[in-house]
């Protein structure tokens, strides 16, 4: 393991510790990623023996251009340096009360360092003293759970869910980052102890989620929240998606199976965190409109609209951003049906303008939430349904080349309108922009200045208006 400690910052670190007279060790998140090779780990944790802060700051003394921070109510300290950011604790032991997460802490040893840390595969520690440079202590066996792809507790997973909830959610985090399985009495423990969950904050609950939505294939883990009764405790309208009900031997597909499909689908085109919870909350609207009608089967009438409503709930509860991003969601839930109209062969080009204006910037986003949706297992009705929606994408270019729909800006403003008819603000420059609207939608004139002003004349008549120049 030498070769995971030989730079800068780690011969640094292990001078440091031993003019401290300390054993300092590298723990954690960096040498489980280094050993899997995943990417660039820029977090690194470091434990001492006792002097963890003071090991910090001599760190940061030795290293130029550093800045070290200390969080004396934590007990920790962070430096960062050239893009790391590293963080010293000094090695201890942990209790917890039932009512909380937060734990009582006292000095310990490595060994009770090791013992508090989550998953063994989070408690591999590599010595960085002259004495031990390179030796990797695996008290639990975290090497070998890294080679079988196992979740696993170092002690009984009940203790340690109990003890921090959060845990739960980090196990289902990890399983799905990592494509590994969780360890099946680790999986039952979570089952049990669901409930626990509430003494979290929801932020904390919200940034697992975050991680989760944002792996490669969020499924996994959506699914494993689902099955272990994490889902239901912070959404629960997602939850509700499950099921299939039958009547007259007619039944519905399962929403909430088909759901996780279409963010796995989406998630395989975009990073767009937020497109991607679009995707997962495109349907939630179902279970609330659902009905059986008799000749006519399960309908769920204006769902979009329904669930496009219940989206600020969603994020007020996850504590999600309630400004562009809660509209942007909304917009996306909405409009989630809408490109299916202009697949119609009798669909219009003003069909397609109206959807052009009102998903603007965002129509290639929600052109991929649509495809995403394509779930079925028959592959010509597949192909039929992306060769339909690629129709409806040339018909959008050809729309928007020669309309220039897209962020659409009234040739016509009010000021104008009130200018030529000598008005005051009033309700007819309202119903005068509002025409002219629906004229280029239509199609009826063209995204034109002079066409624009004069059908404004020609409706302004209409109305009774007079122009000044008149």
């Amino acid at each position: 393991m030498k070769d995971l400690v030989t730079g800068e910052i780690f011969r640094t670190i292990g001078a440091a510790a031993d003019e401290l007279g300390v054993d300092a060790y590298v723990i954690g998140g960096y040498v489980r990623d280094h050993i899997l090779k995943r990417n660039n780990p820029k977090d690194i944790d470091i434990v001492a023996i006792g002097k963890g802060i003071e090991l910090a700051q001599k760190v940061a003394d030795r290293l130029s251009r550093s800045k070290v921070t200390v969080f004396k109510n934590f007990g920790t300290a962070q430096v960062l340096h050239g893009g790391y950011e590293l963080e010293f604790v000094g090695a201890r032991k942990e209790s917890y009360r039932q009512e909380s997460r937060k734990p009582i802490v006292e000095d310990g040893t490595l060994e009770d360092d090791q013992n508090r840390r989550d998953f063994t595969i989070n408690a591999l520690a590599i010595g960085l003293n002259e004495h031990n440079l390179g030796e990797l202590l695996d008290p639990f066996e975290g090497i070998k759970d890294l080679n079988e792809g196992i979740i696993r507790t170092p002690l009984d997973p009940a203790v340690t869910y109990s003890d921090d909830p959060l845990r739960m959610m980090r196990a289902i985090r990890f399983a799905t980052q990592l494509h590994f399985k969780i360890e099946a009495q680790s999986l039952a423990a979570i089952r049990e102890q669901h409930q626990r969950i509430e003494i979290i904050s929801m932020e904390r609950i919200t940034q697992e989620l975050h991680r989760i939505m944002l792996s490669p294939k969020p499924s996994i883990g959506l699914r494993l929240l689902f099955e272990t009764g994490l889902l239901p405790h912070f959404l629960p309208e997602v939850a509700d998606l499950q099921g299939v009900e039958e009547v007259g031997g007619q039944l519905h597909k399962d929403n909430f199976y088909h759901t996780l499909q279409v963010v796995d689908n989406i998630s395989q085109h975009t990073d767009n965190l937020y497109l991607r919870y679009a995707a997962l909350f495109h349907d939630i609207g179902k279970p609330v409109t659902k009905k059986f009608q008799s000749g006519t089967g399960w309908t769920f009438h204006h769902h979009e609209f329904v669930g496009a409503k219940m989206v600020k709930k969603v994020f007020k509860r996850l504590r999600l951003p309630l400004g562009a991003e809660l509209r942007y969601v909304q917009k996306m839930v909405q409009m989630s049906s809408r490109p299916i109209a202009v697949t119609n062969d009798e669909a219009t080009d003003s069909a397609a303008r109206r959807l052009l204006f009102d998903a603007g910037n965002d129509i290639e986003d929600l052109m991929l939430l649509c495809e995403a949706d394509i779930t079925t297992q028959n592959e010509k009705k597949k192909k039929r349904f992306l060769k339909n929606f690629q129709a409806v994408r040339e018909k959008l270019k050809e729309v928007e080349e020669k309309d220039k729909i897209r962020n659409w800006q009234p040739p016509i403003d009010g000021t104008e309108i009130m200018q030529t008819f000598g008005l005051t603000p009033g309700p007819e420059i309202g119903i005068l922009k509002e025409a002219i609207k629906e004229a280029i939608l239509e199609g009826n004139i063209s995204n034109d200045y002079e066409e624009a002003r004069a059908f404004m004349l020609m409706r302004g008549k209409e109305l009774g208006l007079k122009a000044k120049e008149e």
